[in-house]
């Protein structure tokens, strides 16, 4: 069984790659910096309109990859 990696733990991945402190992303995009703590320490979530900011900052993107498992819409 394939183990997937979370959209939650990659951006926690990208604001440790950004080598960015957690207080100039505060300052950058008005996340408190507790809230910002709290997420990358896996304590707690942040709200959509956090991770458009945070996706915005960091220049992050989503991509959708092929599963292989056939069409879902149906």
């Amino acid at each position: 069984m394939k183990t997937t990696i979370t959209i939650g733990d990659q951006l926690r991945q990208a604001i440790e790659a950004s080598n960015l402190s957690r207080y100039r992303i505060s300052q950058q995009t008005g996340i408190p910096a507790s809230a910002l703590c709290r997420f990358t320490k896996g304590e707690s979530g942040l709200s959509l309109d956090s991770i458009n900011k945070l996706g915005t900052l960091l220049n992050l993107t989503i991509k959708i990859q092929d599963t292989g498992e056939g069409d879902r819409h149906g």
